[in-house]
C-alpha cells in the first residue's frame, strides 16, 4: 500500500510539473511516448522512413525523443500534409509535460494563429 501511495504521489507531481520523476515512472512515460510516436508514424512511416523509426525506437530518454520531433514532423507532413502533421506533433508535445527541463518545453508559435 505504501508503494502505491508513493507511486501515485510521484506520478501526480510529475504530471503537475513539480518534482522529479522516479526512474521507473520516467521509464514508463518514455515508453508511452515512444509507442505513441511510433503509432503516429504507422506502418507506412516504418517502411518508408526506417532511419527515423530506429531513432525513435532506440532513443535513450525523453530528451532523445524530444529532439527527434523535427524528423517526425517531416515524416508526418510527407504522409499526411503539414496541417495534420502539426496537430499530431502538438499531441506528441503534450505527452512530454513534466519530463523535460524548462528550456526544452515548446513555446507558443506565432504561426498557429
Amino acid at each position: 500500500m505504501d508503494w502505491l501511495k508513493t507511486h501515485l504521489k510521484s506520478s501526480l507531481m510529475v504530471l503537475l510539473g513539480s518534482g522529479e520523476a522516479s526512474p521507473s515512472l520516467l521509464e514508463d512515460r518514455t515508453e508511452d511516448i515512444r509507442q505513441f510516436i511510433l503509432d503516429e508514424l504507422g506502418d507506412f512511416g516504418e517502411q518508408h522512413y526506417p532511419k527515423i523509426t530506429r531513432r525513435i525506437r532506440y532513443a535513450q530518454d525523453p530528451q532523445g525523443l524530444w529532439y527527434a520531433r523535427g524528423d517526425v514532423m517531416a515524416v508526418l507532413a510527407a504522409i499526411h500534409g503539414e496541417t495534420v502533421a502539426r496537430e499530431k506533433i502538438n499531441r506528441i508535445n503534450d505527452k512530454f509535460k513534466g519530463l523535460l527541463p524548462r528550456g526544452l518545453s515548446s513555446r507558443p508559435s506565432s504561426l498557429t494563429a
